[in-house]
């Protein structure tokens, strides 16, 4: 057992709570619904960037490179000014969504380079320009470009010209669970000597603000470049400065003057260190060298390409030569992190592809982040202020009063996306399980709580609007995070988890069932489902014709969620014979549905169109007609989501399941012809429950696997290519889709909606976990035209692997030419050396060339390419056996 794997194991059984620091502080709380207390939801501009240095928020905190303890009582950070700047580089920046010409956008450089699960060790690089931040001209010219133009970026400024920036590289590492080393290597990449001012912060959470308790924990300068930190609720740190820098003392406390031109007993803000060292304002620091907020003052002058570190150490009083072993622990822990990860890795021969993994697997832990948020006291306002508009009431999230969150989430992204979004979170938990599998079970129990779920069964979607719709991806992520831990653990698994997620599911299954089946007929409208820009309508408004949408991707999702179900019943009824009564049940509802995609509403619509051999959703107009909307998205191949495999040693242990779906295929013949040769053994002995029978599965893949329609060199696409040339219209109108491989063109849905052709990670890599069930029934003998046109033929697992292949090119270095994918165009990201081994992971990839587009460090279900990247073992095993 690794050392890392020894303190995992540790905080699991509680002995030692490792994971108690951590990267757990956001990059951005300006700008979110939580802390938006105005009458009409105007988020974005209730709490500016332009407020944030100065304005003390009520839940939650921000900063650069930033850690907290799990409850965020306190915070550090990391603040740096290149004496050009007019503010101090506290926060990154970035356009809010109005600002930017495709939504918000973060307009700063930065890497996440390194991370173990328990945050023993973390390594993140800043590169700050020497010269002034471009603020303003990042503002006017993204406002003066379209949705037709690109973002304009960071890099698109010049401001790393000649090289004249600071590589600032931080790095934690835990000498124990609560003793912190900080060590930060600043790099003078320009051509000049030049000068920075490193500023290590440290500050309480303002909780004493709001009227429910005035207790104030406190920040206090000790000698030799110390500063006590005592909360009643954290006990007492010290924090050890190398060198004896200055501290420097203000509050966690609203500047009412600077915001609101407002008298204010209190004469020691939050911005206090800025004012003081940029301002001039000698006045702006407590003299008494006390506080709830403090940094240590480093002045450093730096020649060309030279290196100087500034090092310090939050752990306790009794240290009385804090950096006689620094050295020595912070090495020790690079070491371990480097034996954790060598162990995960061993069976990844390319040194690439073993770089790529462990920055995604970075990426996931930095964006794990302590979210809160109490509906009902959001809603009601705080004692100590006037109450909130009385439109709130009616307003965003009003009918989820039960939603009451303080806890440590995965984030799609720091700095966009600086909030849970519930479909991500399960994709999320895929490769979080390969490092942290009691962390990912956490996770998925969590969204299942009382204080996450709605009494009525529904999961929140995110902060925005919980009351949306995200597909129904729980019960699929619970089976495979537990049968990936099952095969680490080498016993049972954990069946506790398993049976509390699945009786959470039972309410969240039947919510999908009384809410989102309009009439009862088995045919779902999910709206929004994530796929919100590839469709002629906005799914989540009200239809500009009228009517309403019977969607084949809702169906679909449903499909697979029974399908999901079902299995995990038969998992549990392995131990507890209860449990076939339920999987019983979900076999049932997932024939009921299979029924109404075929005869939709007992009409002769069906949501596939054996014309083109393909699904569409149906437009059910007002006078009760029915229309096929024929675009061809990925909504047409979500029923390939929809597959499970039963093997007879499970059908073996469940006899009263199969006596019950041997008589439904018996004596309802007309469900069973539906199902792709449920009775027929395949390979193995294996079953096959799918909504596709043999010939429909070929003729979508027919599709997908045409280079001309949906397959990219890079995966597949959300929308089909021909739609480039030969737009769809709707009804001669103006209404058309369009391919669009990048950022989309139109506002129609309004956002950031930016995709309408580009390639998501998480439908493709369930578009890969689909093709290998497949396999595991059909085996060698079934075979499909990979690429269609090109007269080869390919078994689908071998198609599986040939998907995986062009999905890892957008990360991977290219053999012959040396340039990765998602840099795009730009010649710094492609040659640079201190460039282009660093990677982001980005919200979705252009369609034609594989550019990483949208929020750049939304890691989150991006970071599934980890798993894609660990090499599969499966030589006829199953694919739930496969981890």
């Amino acid at each position: 057992m690794t050392p890392e794997a020894q303190r995992l194991l540790e905080a699991d059984i509680k002995h030692k709570n490792w994971r108690r620091f951590g990267p757990y502080l956001s990059e951005r709380q300006w700008g979110t619904v939580r802390e938006d207390y105005s009458a009409n939801g105007d988020a974005w501009n209730y709490t500016t960037f332009d407020q944030a240095r100065s304005r003390a928020y009520r839940w939650g905190e921000e900063g650069l490179a930033g850690f907290c303890d799990d409850q965020q009582l306190l915070c550090g950070s990391l603040a740096l000014w290149n004496g050009q700047d007019t503010i101090l580089k506290e926060q990154l920046f970035g356009l809010s969504g109005p600002q930017g010409n495709h939504g918000e956008d973060v307009k700063e450089v930065y890497y996440f380079l390194d991370n173990t699960p328990t945050h023993s060790y973390q390594k993140l690089l800043y590169k700050y320009p020497q010269r002034a931040f471009p603020y303003e001209q990042l503002l006017a010219e993204n406002a003066r470009r379209t949705r037709k133009d690109p973002e304009f970026e960071l890099l698109d400024t010049g401001i790393f010209a000649e090289n004249r920036y600071f590589d600032v590289f931080v790095e934690y590492a835990k000498a124990d669970a609560e003793d912190l080393l900080i060590q930060y290597t600043i790099v003078n990449r320009g051509p000049d000597e030049a000068t920075l001012h490193v500023l290590p912060q440290l500050w309480f959470r303002n909780t004493w603000a709001w009227g429910y308790d005035d207790y104030r924990p406190a920040l206090t300068a000790l000698g030799e470049g110390a500063a006590q930190a005592a909360h009643r609720d954290l006990g007492e740190l010290t924090c050890y400065a190398e060198g004896a820098p200055e501290w420097l003392f203000c509050d966690n406390d609203t500047n009412c003057e600077r915001l609101y031109n407002a008298p204010s007993a209190n004469h020691f803000f939050k911005d206090g260190i800025t004012n003081y060292l940029i301002g001039k304002q000698a006045d702006a620091l407590n003299p008494a060298r006390t506080g709830t907020k403090a940094a240590a003052h480093y002045t450093l002058t730096l020649a060309p390409g030279t290196t100087q570190k500034v090092r310090l150490r939050l752990g306790p009083a009794s240290l009385k030569t804090p950096f006689q072993d620094f050295e020595q622990l912070l090495t020790q822990r690079q070491a371990e992190a480097d034996q954790f990860y060598a162990e995960m890795q061993q069976a990844i021969s390319d040194a690439d592809a073993r770089l790529v993994q462990r920055q995604a697997f970075a990426g996931m832990l930095w964006s794990k982040q302590f979210y809160h948020y109490s509906v009902p006291r959001w809603l009601a306002g705080d004692p100590a202020f006037p109450p909130p508009p009385a439109e709130r009431q009616q307003g965003r999230n009003a009918d989820w009063k039960s939603l009451d969150n303080s806890d440590i989430i995965s984030m799609p992204d720091t700095w966009e996306y600086p909030w849970y979004a519930a479909w991500d979170l399960a994709f999320h938990c895929i490769p979080l399980a390969q490092l942290d599998p009691e962390f990912a079970k956490n996770q998925l129990r969590l969204l299942c709580r009382d204080w996450y779920m709605h009494p009525n069964g529904q999961l929140p979607a995110y902060e925005w609007r919980f009351g949306d719709v995200n597909p129904p991806v729980h019960a699929w992520a619970a089976f495979r995070v537990f049968k990936m831990d099952q095969k680490r653990r080498g016993d049972a698994g954990d069946t506790d988890f398993l049976q509390t997620v699945f009786h959470r599911l039972l309410l969240n299954f039947t919510w999908w069932v009384n809410r989102k089946d309009r009439d009862g007929r088995n045919i779902f409208e999910g709206g929004f489902l994530g796929l919100d820009n590839i469709g002629v309508f906005d799914r989540s408004a009200p239809l500009p014709v009228g009517g309403y949408l019977e969607q084949a991707d809702g169906t679909a999702w449903v499909a697979m969620f029974a399908l999901n179900m079902m299995r995990i019943a038969l998992e549990l009824s392995q131990s507890n014979p209860v449990y076939q009564d339920l999987a019983s049940k979900f076999f049932e509802h997932f024939l009921y549905i299979a029924e109404a995609m075929t005869n939709l509403g007992n009409t002769a619509l069906n949501l596939w169109d054996d014309e083109d051999e393909f699904y569409y959703d149906a437009l059910n107009t007002p006078d009760g007609g029915h229309e096929l909307l024929k675009v061809r998205t990925m909504v047409g191949l979500i029923p390939l989501f929809a597959v499970e495999v039963l093997d007879e040693d499970l059908l073996a242990g469940a006899p009263l399941f199969l006596e019950r779906m041997n008589w439904l295929l018996d004596n309802r013949p007309g469900l069973a012809s539906l199902v792709s040769h449920w009775q027929e053994p395949g390979k193995g002995s294996r079953r096959l429950l799918s909504l596709l029978r043999g010939h429909r599965m070929k003729r979508l893949l027919f599709r997908m696997l045409d280079e001309n329609e949906f397959l990219s060199d890079y995966g597949v696409r959300s929308l089909s290519r021909v739609y480039k040339d030969h737009p769809y219209v709707f009804r001669n109108t103006e209404i058309t889709v369009n391919y669009q491989p990048a950022e989309s063109e139109t506002d129609l849905f309004g956002g950031n909606s930016n995709w309408r052709g580009p390639i998501w990670m998480p439908v493709n890599f369930l578009l890969v976990e689909s093709l290998q069930r497949f396999y595991h029934y059909y085996g060698e003998d079934f075979k499909v035209e990979y690429p269609t046109h090109s007269g080869q033929y390919a078994t689908i697992q071998q198609v599986a692997g040939a998907l995986t292949e062009r999905l890892t090119r957008l990360f991977l270095r290219d053999p012959q030419t040396g340039r990765r994918a998602c840099f795009g165009p730009s010649k710094q990201l492609q040659q640079d050396p201190n460039f282009k081994d660093y990677i982001v992971f980005n919200e979705y990839f252009n369609g034609d060339t594989g550019q990483g587009l949208g929020a750049s460090h939304q890691t989150g279900w991006t970071g599934l390419i980890a798993k894609l990247l660990q090499p599969k073992a499966l030589n006829g095993q199953s694919q739930d056996e496969d981890s």
